[in-house]
């Protein structure tokens, strides 16, 4: 059900978020850094839920970067773990809620077979679901994106290029820009997410950290936008 205080005819069509702040959430309470990542799965997919509910098309999460493989190699066997835990878990639960998986991001031999392989069979479940697109950006870095769809170019023998050749050899070509970009734990940057994507999204930067959002946290976000007045380089309409 759609807040009475938000526009129904107004809802965004991509909504993407940097899931920040699970490791701060639990040195705040005296724990491990993992238990903040346990944590923000649970309000990931409380968040997932609203934006299901509310009828957001395409929803992205941040989950792990290519600059996420300099953190300590105990923290990154977790969340490579935890990742293909989720996945496992959550993938059923999602195709009867007729949701889409996509993932976004470099699918290298730094990643290890078995999670490209649970990645794979994710999306060959919910291939032709109708409902929420949900992407989960792992291993993925916006420079890493560009470059890797410029080298894509190169390989092809493409002579002239402008923007919608570049938008073709994306990681995604089908994803359409987010309209509203989210981060959470008060931090003002987009630290390399979605570079080319993002040039004309509303950007909203909350200081709740990401295992206490949820959903009604996300509804809040999208009043916010609709509140705003995108002109897309233009005059807008006031």
């Amino acid at each position: 059900m759609i807040p009475d205080y938000l526009d129904p005819e107004y809802i965004p069509e991509h909504i993407a978020c940097v899931m920040d702040g699970n490791g701060r959430w639990a040195q705040k309470r005296g724990l491990k850094r993992t238990d903040g990542h346990t944590a923000g799965e649970k309000a990931l997919f409380d968040v997932v839920e609203g934006a299901i509910e509310i009828g957001v098309n395409w929803f992205t999460v941040f989950a792990f970067s290519t600059e996420n493989w300099k953190r300590p190699a105990k923290e990154v066997q977790f969340l490579l773990d935890f990742n293909e835990q989720i996945i496992i878990q959550r993938q059923e639960e999602l195709h009867e809620r007729n949701v889409r998986i996509c993932f976004l991001g470099r699918r290298d031999k730094k990643v290890p077979q078995r999670i490209l392989r649970r990645m794979q069979e994710a999306e060959e479940l919910t291939k032709n679901n109708t409902g929420l697109t949900f992407t989960v950006a792992f291993n993925y870095g916006g420079r890493a994106e560009i470059v890797d769809a410029v080298q894509k170019m190169i390989d092809s023998g493409i002579k002239r290029v402008d923007e919608k050749t570049i938008e073709r050899n994306l990681y995604n070509p089908e994803m359409p820009d987010p309209d509203l970009v989210i981060r959470t734990s008060g931090e003002s940057r987009v630290s390399n997410f979605l570079l080319w994507e993002l040039a004309y999204s509303e950007l909203i930067f909350s200081d709740t950290l990401w295992p206490d959002f949820s959903r009604e946290d996300l509804f809040r976000a999208i009043k916010e936008f609709q509140d705003r007045d995108r002109r897309f380089g233009g005059l807008g309409g006031t």
